[in-house]
């Protein structure tokens, strides 16, 4: 398992592993949505965060974005999911910071689980209003 910062080449299949991800963790939301997004997550949020990829001996299998201290998106490919990649990528976070905040869609019941899991408490509860849906705002600080 090997961390280090994205290459701008990787951006889309950084994107690709996001929208299957986001197809599978959102079903609620309307898969509409998260085709409209593709270009904003390719040409806005990728390259104005700080990325980095886990990769296995053959190929990137997962990205962690950070903007300052909030966790944008921690996503890796379906195909393995379960592995231990996302832990290490949340621990490699983990490392180079004393706080970290996040949001997540309360329906994704298996991320609110990861998170809470590795150290995060849900702080408040509030309606994204670009999905209508409830998140959860959750947060980290190191001990």
């Amino acid at each position: 398992m090997n961390i280090r910062p994205n290459k701008k080449t990787e951006v889309n299949k950084l994107v690709d592993i996001w929208y299957e991800g986001s197809l599978i963790a959102h079903s609620f939301i309307d898969k509409e949505y998260w085709k409209s997004q593709r270009t904003e997550m390719e040409k806005k949020y990728i390259p104005m965060s700080e990325t980095y990829v886990v990769s296995n001996d053959k190929d990137v299998v997962g990205f962690v974005s950070m903007v300052d201290n909030y966790l944008a998106a921690l996503f890796i490919d379906v195909k393995h999911q379960g592995e231990g990649y996302g832990k290490e990528l949340l621990n490699f976070i983990k490392r180079q910071r004393e706080n970290i905040q996040l949001k997540v869609y309360k329906k994704n019941n298996k991320a609110v689980d990861f998170y809470l899991r590795n150290g995060f408490v849900i702080k408040e509860e509030s309606l994204d209003e670009q999905t209508a849906q409830e998140e959860f705002l959750m947060g980290w600080e190191k001990c």
